[in-house]
C-alpha cells in the first residue's frame, strides 16, 4: 500500500480560463460579462436581465484573457506533473463550450516556446525533472494516445484507425483499454513526434462555432515508472499515469448549425458530457449509493481521475462575450460542482503492470545468456595419431568442448581456422579421403563459429534495445527541450514571487472585511443600531434573491439540457426513418430477414 497523500491534495483543483473576445463575437459587438479576479480567485458573471444579482464564483485559480500559457502551467500542472513522478496518478482535463479554447489550453502552438500548452510543456518538465535525478534511479516512460469517438474508442497510433477497442477491468490493474499500443520514449522530441502522429488521425470538423473543432475526446497518457536503489540495497519500485485529456466541448445545435455526420458527432458528445455532469453530481451530493460510471465511455476511462486514485486539475475555459451567457454560466456551476469532489491518492508501489521489472529480468536472462554462448572451441586439447597413406603416423589435436567466447576469442579462433585450412591445403603426404574427411570438419567448426556470431550478435542487439529503452538519472536528455524547461523554470520563480503578493493582498482584504463587520457591530445610539441592521436585512435579502435566481437558472439550465436532448433525439429519429425508408424501398423483406438472421 502506497504512502497516503497530503489531505490538500485530495480534493480535484478546479481553474478557470477566460478566453478573449473572438472576431466574430467583436464583429457583432457582443458585451464583455465575465470579470476575472486573479488576486481573490473570483469569477463575476454579469445578469442578462436588470435587477438581477450578478453571480459570484471562488474557484483554486482564475485566469483572464491575458494569461499566459506558461504561467497556467506552473501554476496549474507543475505539482500533478511533480506527482506522478513520485509515483501518483494524476489528471488534467480542459472542459467547456466549443470555441473556448480548450485544445489550446491543453496543447497550444508548439511551434513557438511562450505558447504551447499543457501537454508539450509537461515532456520537457518530465525529462527535465529525469535528468536531475540520481545516477542509481532508473527509469521508463511510456505512451498512448486514444480518442473517444462516438463513444468508440480508436488508437491514435495504430496502422489501424477502424479497429474499435474495447475497456477492460482488471482487479489488480483496474480500467485500461485491451491492445492499446504504447511506445517508450527517451526524450520531449520522442513524444513531441508521437503526438504529431496522433493528432493527424484525430477526428476535426468545422462548426458555426469553431472552423477547427475537436469532434472526440482525446487522451494522451504518460505512463512513469522509477527503481529507486534502497537502503537494503534492494530497486523499489514505483509506477505514475498522467492523464492529459482534451474534452470535445458541449454544443447546442441552433448555435453549430450542426447537421448529418456533425450532429450525430454533437449528440454523442452531448450525451457523454452530461454523463460526466452526472458522474460530479453523484460523487459531492454524497448520499447517491451509485456512480454512473460505466454510463459512457468517457467516464469509465476517468474512473479514477474522479473520485478514485488520482491527483487532478480542471480546467474550465469559458468566453466573456454576451452571446454565450448561458453556456459560460452552465459551464461555471459545472466546475463550482467539480471542486467538491474529493479523490483518494496513494502512491503506486510495486504496481502488477509494472513493465520496468520485465524489462530488467530480460536484460540479466539476455546477459546469461551472452555470458553462455559458445563457439566451436579451439585446438589446443589433446594429440590424436593417425597413419596417413604413406605409413607414417600423423598427430592432429582434438577440439575441446564449447566455452563462453567473447569477441577476442571468437577472432583467434577465426585465425586457426583460417591457419589450419592453409595447412590442409599445402599437405600433400594425405590420403585424398582423410584430407576430404578433414575439410569438412573444418567447414563445419566455420558453420558454427558464424552461427555463434550472428547468435551473439542477435543477443546483443536486443539487449542494447532494452537498455536504450530505460532512462537512467542524471542524464541531460533535453536536447532541443532545453529552451522549454529554462522558460518553465524562469516563469515558475517569478509566479512565486507574484503569488506571494497576492497571498498577501487576499489576507489584507480578509482583515479589512473583519474589522468592518466588527466596526458595524459596534452601535452609539438606537439610530446606528437601526441603520446597521437595515444594512444586514439588506445583504441577507440580497442572498435570499441570488438563492432564487440561482434557483430559477438551475430551472432553465435544466430545461435547455431537455430542449438540446429533445431536439437530438428528433433529428437522429428523422434519419433513422429516412434509413429505413432507403432499407425497405432497395432490399425485399425476404432479404432483410435473411440478412438480420445472419447478423
Amino acid at each position: 500500500m502506497g504512502a497516503a497523500a497530503d489531505p490538500d491534495d485530495q480534493h480535484v483543483k478546479v481553474a478557470v480560463r477566460c478566453r478573449p473576445l473572438n472576431e466574430e463575437e467583436a464583429a457583432m459587438n457582443a458585451a464583455e460579462i465575465v470579470t476575472v479576479s486573479p488576486d481573490q480567485g473570483t469569477i463575476v458573471l454579469k445578469s442578462k436581465k436588470r435587477g438581477d444579482p450578478e453571480k459570484r464564483f471562488t474557484f483554486d485559480n482564475v485566469f483572464g484573457p491575458d494569461s499566459k500559457q506558461l504561467d497556467i502551467y506552473n501554476i496549474c500542472a507543475r505539482k500533478i506533473v511533480d506527482s506522478v513522478l513520485e509515483g501518483y496518478n494524476g489528471t488534467i482535463f480542459a472542459y467547456g463550450q466549443t470555441g473556448t479554447g480548450k485544445t489550446f489550453t491543453m496543447e497550444g502552438v508548439r511551434s513557438i516556446p511562450e505558447k504551447k500548452g499543457i501537454i508539450p510543456n509537461s515532456f520537457a518538465h518530465i525529462f527535465g525533472e529525469i535528468s536531475k535525478a540520481g545516477g542509481d534511479v532508473k527509469f521508463l516512460v511510456r505512451v498512448s494516445y486514444l480518442e473517444i469517438y462516438n463513444e468508440d474508442i480508436c488508437d491514435l497510433l495504430s496502422k489501424d484507425m477502424k479497429k474499435k477497442l474495447e475497456v477492460k477491468e482488471r482487479p489488480d490493474v483496474g480500467v485500461y483499454v485491451k491492445d492499446l499500443h504504447q511506445f517508450s520514449v527517451k526524450s520531449a522530441e520522442d513524444m513531441d513526434k508521437i503526438m504529431t502522429v496522433g493528432n493527424k488521425n484525430r477526428s476535426v470538423g468545422s462548426t458555426k462555432m469553431n472552423s477547427h473543432s475537436s469532434r472526440s475526446h482525446a487522451i494522451f497518457t504518460i505512463t512513469i515508472e522509477r527503481c529507486d536503489q534502497g537502503l537494503d540495497g534492494k530497486g523499489h519500485l514505483r509506477m505514475g499515469k498522467l492523464h492529459l485529456v482534451d474534452l470535445a466541448g458541449s454544443e447546442r445545435q441552433a448555435k453549430t448549425g450542426a447537421t448529418g455526420k456533425r450532429l450525430k458527432e454533437a449528440t454523442k458528445i452531448n450525451l457523454s458530457l452530461s454523463t460526466l455532469g452526472n458522474v460530479i453530481s453523484a460523487l459531492v451530493d454524497g448520499k447517491s449509493s451509485h456512480v454512473p460510471y460505466r454510463d459512457s465511455k468517457l467516464t469509465r476511462l476517468l474512473q479514477d481521475s474522479l473520485g478514485g486514485n488520482s491527483r487532478t486539475v480542471m480546467l474550465a475555459n469559458i468566453s466573456p462575450a454576451s452571446y454565450n451567457a448561458d453556456e459560460t454560466h452552465a459551464t461555471l456551476r459545472y466546475a463550482n460542482r467539480a471542486k467538491n469532489i474529493k479523490n483518494k491518492a496513494h502512491i503506486n508501489e510495486d504496481p502488477k503492470d509494472a513493465m520496468l521489472r520485465e524489462f530488467q529480468k530480460e536484460i540479466e536472462a539476455l546477459k546469461a545468456q551472452l555470458d553462455s554462448v559458445g563457439g566451436p572451441g579451439d585446438m589446443s586439447g589433446s594429440e590424436e595419431e593417425y597413419i596417413d597413406e604413406n605409413g607414417k603416423p600423423v598427430k592432429v589435436k582434438k577440439r575441446n568442448k564449447k566455452k563462453s567466447l567473447d569477441d577476442a576469442e571468437i577472432a583467434a579462433i577465426k585465425e586457426q581456422l583460417d591457419k589450419e585450412k592453409k595447412e590442409l591445403l599445402e599437405t600433400t603426404n594425405m590420403e585424398a579421403a582423410e584430407k576430404d574427411k578433414i575439410s569438412k570438419e573444418l567447414a563445419a567448426r566455420e558453420k558454427e563459429l558464424q552461427k555463434t556470431q550472428q547468435e551473439k550478435k542477435k543477443l546483443a542487439e536486443k539487449l542494447s534495445m532494452l537498455e536504450g529503452k530505460l532512462i537512467v538519472g542524471g542524464v541531460d536528455l533535453l536536447e532541443k527541450a532545453k529552451e522549454q524547461q529554462l522558460l518553465l523554470d524562469q516563469s515558475f520563480k517569478e509566479l512565486e514571487a507574484t503569488t506571494k503578493k497576492q497571498e498577501k493582498i487576499r489576507e489584507e482584504i480578509e482583515e479589512k472585511e473583519q474589522e468592518k463587520l466588527m466596526v458595524e457591530e459596534k452601535y452609539g445610539n438606537l439610530q446606528e443600531e437601526a441603520a446597521g441592521k437595515t444594512k444586514k436585512l439588506q445583504k441577507i435579502n440580497q442572498m435570499y434573491k441570488s438563492a432564487k435566481a440561482e434557483i430559477s437558472d438551475m430551472k432553465q439550465e435544466h430545461e435547455r439540457r431537455v430542449e438540446t436532448l429533445l431536439d437530438d433525439i428528433k433529428q437522429l429519429t428523422k434519419e433513422m426513418r429516412l434509413q429505413e425508408l432507403l432499407i425497405n424501398y432497395t432490399i425485399p423483406p425476404e432479404f432483410q430477414e435473411l440478412i438480420e438472421k445472419v447478423s
